[in-house]
């Protein structure tokens, strides 16, 4: 390790050579002032940090920018005093030769994600040493302590010597692909001898097989191709002759090549430690979570066991706060639609659902409308479950059925409150949907969930929960259901007319195209070959108006308050698919795939 070497006169006043400064420790200068940092490294004199620190009186700034901008010190004494400020040493990576085994221990994708490269691994400390040339890293710190189970030791270099470490070590196209490691876990003896044992494993070699290198960066580099690729799920599968990984990107599942089947318990019980789970329990669910930065982003991984015949299957949900926009311009609701979504949230009070399956999105447009409600004047409590994304302003409740805490009763606890709106994860029962209505007739705007197929069976779904017809005239303002369907890739979109036998699916003539074009992604190395790349709602706004309260207090039949909802002006689920395809947005088979054909 070396430090910077301080600026020294050679000689003194009277003439005499002078002494040299002698370099000060690393904790000489942790946690000291930056300017009296870089006094200490010989890098400027008192008069120029106070010419600095007037200049900060006057227009305000960081004084280690101002000292750069002025010229007295480089980018790159800024750096090594604000890592030594952290207690960070300095190195000379540049001049160092690493270990292969030092290498070997972090995968070419984390030392790139997280711009780091290992110089020194002590053993009987269990502590790697990483190299970086961002003293303000310290998420990666963190994140690599969790994901390598070791002690990680930060050390401070320049960004070039960085960079050709990088290059060096971890050239780019190297054997660390996921099939490369799983080679690797193939020819792994430790990992082998486990082949076949089953339940007969005890808790000493549980831990064992779980913190085996290779383990830990096959995982490693599963997860952090998952959040590269935008997935929203990984999924660990266990079957009789075999052990599947997957992902879950844009809705649609994709396999990766499976590992030995043997792999499976160790890859399960490194997650558990990951999550802080009960490595020894095979025989019940279990969740967790884990939460990581990586690039600067902040990832929220949801772990999910369960038991089954052949083992124990584990989904990690993948909540990138990057990877979903909470601004309602943003969500695909057409201008229209939008105009009577913000009508709806401008209400006082009133319940207004969203309804769909699971993964269409519902959460999503839920918190983009408390995003832009969300003001110091009003207060917002929400019940979840789980709570998917904090959002600051917020009072957000994780709903734990287990101790007692059901939708219901923090519902009653809710009033109690003096909230102004409301967030209700979902409507499950009688008691919750009871309690909603309540809260509405009281003056709260309440917004909730339901999984219904389209915007007019959530009435039918209500009153099957038990709820009076009189009830829900009272309180509901409006229903919105949604999809989710796959963008086609900018990168690769095709036009084509479409054939008759193609616009069958979709109950059109072709008199009724005309000569609108249809698209298709062909399929490129920006969308993986899929022909899509991201994704985007399509609505269905139902607004209930005196016509339909006095049908729904009739108890009138689905059908027929669609049919009404239709001649009112509701776009159907599928007339806003068809749109999305005539806008070039998606494809004829994502919307037949997605949709279904309206009664008439």
């Amino acid at each position: 390790m070396s430090n910077p070497s301080p600026k020294t006169n050679d000689t003194t006043k009277e003439g005499k050579p002078a002494r040299p400064r002698k370099m000060p420790t690393i904790d000489q200068l942790r946690s000291r002032q930056l300017g009296r940092i870089l006094i200490k490294m010989g890098k400027l004199r008192r008069s120029q940090v106070h010419e600095a620190l007037d200049i900060q009186k006057e227009r305000r700034g960081p004084i280690g920018k101002i000292l750069v901008e002025l010229g007295h010190i480089t980018e790159e004494d800024l750096t090594l005093a604000l890592g030594a400020q952290c207690g960070m040493e300095a190195i000379e990576l540049g001049k160092m030769d690493i270990a292969p085994e030092v290498v070997a221990m972090m995968t070419s994708q984390m030392a790139m994600t997280y711009r780091v490269v290992p110089f020194d691994f002590k053993a009987d400390q269990n502590q790697l040493w990483l190299a970086m040339d961002n003293p303000d890293n310290f998420q990666a710190t963190d994140d690599l302590q969790m994901l390598l189970g070791l002690e990680v030791k930060p050390y401070l270099c320049k960004a070039d010597e960085l960079q050709g470490a990088i290059d060096r070590y971890y050239p780019e196209g190297d054997q660390d692909s996921i099939s490369g490691l799983i080679g690797e876990l193939g020819d792994d003896g430790d990992l082998s001898r486990f082949d076949g044992r089953g339940d007969s494993i005890d808790l000493s070699e549980l831990k064992e097989i779980a913190d085996l290198n290779p383990v830990k960066k096959l995982l490693n580099l599963v997860l952090l191709q998952a959040i590269k690729e935008k997935a929203s799920d990984v999924h660990f599968e266990p079957f009789e002759d075999e052990f599947k990984m997957r992902y879950r990107i844009d809705g649609v599942l994709y396999e990766m090549v499976p590992p030995p089947k043997y792999v499976a318990l160790a890859l399960t019980s490194r997650i558990k430690v990951m999550a802080n789970l009960d490595i020894a329990e095979r025989r019940l669910p279990q969740d967790g979570r884990i939460d990581l930065l990586v690039q600067g982003r902040p990832v929220d991984l949801r772990v999910a066991v369960l038991p089954t015949m052949f083992g124990e299957s584990v989904v990690l949900r993948i909540l990138d706060r990057a990877n979903v926009s909470l601004n309602l311009d943003k969500i695909g609701m057409r201008e229209d639609d939008l105009v009577t979504f913000r009508q709806l949230m401008g209400k006082p009070n009133g319940v207004v659902i969203n309804t769909g399956p699971t993964g269409s999105g519902k959460t999503t447009t839920l918190y983009a409308a408390l995003s832009a409600l969300n003001d110091p004047e009003i207060k917002i409590l929400t019940a979840e479950d789980p709570v998917e994304y904090d959002i600051d302003g917020l009072v957000q409740v994780q709903v734990r059925p287990e101790v007692g805490l059901t939708f219901g009763r923090a519902l009653r606890s809710f009033l109690r409150q003096d909230p102004d709106i409301i967030l209700v994860g979902e409507v499950r029962d009688l008691e919750t949907a009871q309690i909603t209505v309540q809260a509405a007739l009281t003056g709260h705007l309440v917004f909730t969930t339901l999984h219904t197929n389209d915007a007019p069976a959530a009435i039918a779904r209500l009153m099957d929960l038990g709820l009076e017809p009189f009830l829900i005239t009272a309180t509901l303002e409006a229903v919105i259901a949604q999809r989710l369907i796959r963008r086609i890739c900018t990168n690769c979109k095709v036009d084509y007319h479409p054939t008759e036998e193609q616009l069958m699916e979709l109950n059109l003539r072709p008199e009724d195209v005309g000569d609108r074009l249809f698209h298709y992604g062909k399929g490129c190395d920006y969308c993986n070959n899929t022909g899509y790349r991201g994704r985007v709602g399509i609505y269905e706004v139902m607004v209930l108006d005196d016509t339909l309260r006095e049908m729904i207090m009739d108890r009138a039949s689905t059908s027929l308050i669609r049919r009404e909802s239709v001649k009112q002006g509701m776009r159907t689920l599928r007339q806003g698919g068809l749109m999305a395809i005539y806008d070039g947005i998606s494809s004829l088979d994502e919307v037949v795939r997605e949709t279904i054909l309206e009664e008439t």
